[in-house]
C-alpha cells in the first residue's frame, strides 16, 4: 500500500473560512457525557442499554437502507436501544444549523454534492482511533478487518475523523464476453494496446470512446499509466506544481502513445460533442468500442444501458514497459462515503457502536449484495460478486494489487484546490486537434501560472 496524499495546510477557500467562523461558536466545547453503559468486550464504547442513536445519511446512489440494516443488527445485541436513520439530500444545508445550535445528530455521512468541508469542522469531530482499535462483531480488530490505508483517506493532518465506507477502483473497463468472442487478451502495455487497436479497427471496432463531461477519465488513465511507469513521484511533482512536472519521461511516453492511438483512428470520433452517458452507452450498449476508463460506479450508472451478456469487467491500466516502477497489477483504489461523529453528539458511544456494526461482515456483505459495490471491509464479497462480473473483478483487482494500491483521484484535491481546468485542451487532444507535446506544454503553463501566483495558498501533497 502506498502512502496517500494528505493536506498539510488549512483550506484557503473563502467559503470554507466563512463556515469555520460560523461554526466557531461551538468549536472546542466539551463532549457531553451522555448516557453511559458498562464498558465490556461486547460493548467497547459503553453504549447505554436504553439510549437512542440518530443517524443522518446522504441519500445518494447507495440509499440509506444499509445503515438501517446495520441498526437492526445492533438492536439484536441492544434490544432497548432505539436507532433512527433518516435521509438527507443536502448534508451541509441540513446539518450546519444543527452544528451551530449544538444539536448535531450522533452520526452522519458527510457525502453528496454539498457536504460540509471536513477541514472546517475538524475541531468539532470525534476522533475515531478507538473505533479502529476495537473489534468488530466478528471478533476481528477493525484496523485488520478493512483494506490497508483506508484510515489515511479519513485522516486530516494527524486527526482521524472520517470512516469512509465504500471502496472504489479506477481502471480500464471492458466486456469480457466481447474480447473472448474475438480471442483477444487484455493488453498489459501500451504497445499491446496499440496492437489490439489495429486488430479492432479491422473488425470495425474502436479502442475507446469518450464524452465531453467525462473526458477527464482519460487523464486519469494516462496519469495512472505514467505513475505506474515512473513511480509516485510523477503525480507528486504534478500536484505540487513543480517545474517541468508534465515533462517527466513517463508522462510524455504515455501521452505520445495516446496520440498515436488517436491518430490511427482508434478513438471513436465526435466525443467532444457527445454527452458522457451517451458515450458510455456506445461502449456498454452498442459495443462499438472495446474499453472505457472509469470507476467502479460504472456498472450501476449504466445498468439500464448495458447489453445482455456484456460481462462488465475491470482491468488495471497498462504500463509503458514490462520493467515499470509499479507492476501492471498496481491499481488506483480508495475509500469514499465518509461517516463522521460530532464530538457534541448526544450519543457518541452509540454512533461508534453503529459504525462498529457497519464494519462487521454481516452488515458489509448486505451492503455489497444490495448495491453491488464493495465496502472497506475485506472478505465480504463472494468470488462471483453476487452475480456481478464488475463487482467480482473490482475485488480481484484490489487483491491482485496487494500493496501496490495508490490513490490520487479520490483523495487528492489538486485540481479542485487550485482551480486548474484541463477540460478544453483535453477535449482538443482527445479529438486529435492537439498533439501530446502541445497539450503537455499547455497544462504545464497552467501549473506554472498557479505556482507563480503569490495570492494562491499552496498545499504540499505527499504520496
Amino acid at each position: 500500500m502506498k502512502a496517500l496524499p494528505k493536506f498539510r495546510a488549512a483550506v484557503g477557500a473563502a467559503s470554507a473560512l466563512a463556515l469555520t467562523l460560523v461554526l466557531s461558536s461551538c468549536a472546542g466545547s466539551a463532549s457531553p457525557e451522555g448516557p453511559a453503559g458498562e464498558v465490556t468486550a461486547d460493548n467497547p464504547f459503553g453504549l447505554a442499554a436504553d439510549s437512542s442513536i440518530e443517524a443522518v445519511v446522504f441519500e445518494g446512489g447507495y440509499g440509506i437502507d444499509y445503515v438501517s440494516a446495520a441498526g437492526e443488527i445492533l438492536q439484536e445485541n441492544f434490544p432497548d436501544v432505539d436507532v433512527s436513520v433518516s435521509p438527507s439530500n443536502g448534508i451541509a444545508q441540513e446539518l450546519q444549523p444543527r452544528f451551530v445550535g449544538g444539536d448535531p445528530p450522533d452520526l452522519f455521512s458527510n457525502d453528496g454534492a454539498a457536504p460540509i468541508p471536513t477541514d472546517t469542522i475538524i475541531g468539532q469531530l470525534e476522533p475515531l482511533d478507538d473505533l479502529w482499535d476495537a473489534e468488530n462483531l466478528d471478533g476481528v480488530k477493525i484496523a485488520d478487518a478493512v483494506f490497508p490505508s483506508v484510515r489515511d483517506d479519513g485522516t486530516y493532518g494527524d486527526k482521524f475523523v472520517a470512516a469512509n465506507y465504500v471502496m472504489t477502483v479506477i481502471g480500464l473497463w471492458y466486456s469480457s464476453s466481447l474480447l473472448e468472442e474475438h480471442g483477444w487478451e487484455v493488453p498489459h502495455t501500451w504497445d499491446e494496446l496499440l496492437d489490439l487497436g489495429a486488430q479492432a479497427k479491422e473488425e470495425g471496432l474502436y479502442l475507446f470512446t469518450f464524452g465531453k463531461e467525462a473526458a477527464n477519465y482519460y487523464e486519469w488513465m494516462m496519469l495512472d499509466s505514467a505513475i505506474k511507469e515512473g513511480g509516485l513521484e510523477v503525480i507528486a511533482d504534478i500536484a505540487n506544481l513543480e517545474p517541468d512536472a508534465w515533462s517527466h519521461p513517463a508522462v510524455v511516453e504515455v501521452y505520445e502513445a495516446m496520440e498515436e492511438a488517436i491518430a490511427a483512428g482508434y478513438m471513436m470520433p465526435g466525443g467532444a460533442g457527445t454527452q458522457f452517458t451517451q458515450a458510455q452507452a456506445q461502449w456498454s450498449q452498442d459495443q462499438g468500442a472495446l474499453f472505457y476508463p472509469s470507476g467502479s460506479w460504472i456498472e450501476n450508472e449504466m445498468k439500464d444501458a448495458t447489453a445482455p451478456g456484456f460481462d462488465m469487467t475491470v482491468a488495471p491500466f497498462p504500463t509503458v514497459t514490462s520493467d515499470s516502477a509499479l507492476p501492471y497489477s498496481a491499481v488506483q483504489a480508495g475509500a469514499g462515503v465518509p461517516f463522521e461523529i460530532p464530538a457534541d453528539a448526544e450519543n457518541v458511544a452509540g454512533a461508534k457502536e453503529l459504525l462498529r456494526t457497519m464494519l462487521s461482515k454481516e452488515a458489509a456483505s448486505h451492503f455489497s449484495e444490495t448495491t453491488l459495490a464493495p465496502t472497506i471491509v475485506k472478505d465480504t464479497v463472494p468470488a462471483d460478486g453476487f452475480g456481478s462480473t464488475a463487482l467480482a473483478s473490482t475485488m480481484s483487482s484490489m487483491e491482485n494489487a496487494g500493496d501496490d494500491i495508490f490513490n490520487w483521484v479520490l483523495s487528492n484535491k489538486y485540481f479542485q484546490y487550485y482551480g486548474i481546468d484541463h477540460a478544453v485542451p483535453l477535449l482538443s487532444f482527445l479529438s486529435g486537434d492537439m498533439t501530446a507535446k502541445e497539450y503537455l506544454a499547455e497544462v504545464q503553463a497552467m501549473s506554472d501560472k498557479v505556482a507563480a501566483d503569490a495570492s494562491v495558498d499552496k498545499v504540499e501533497f505527499t504520496f
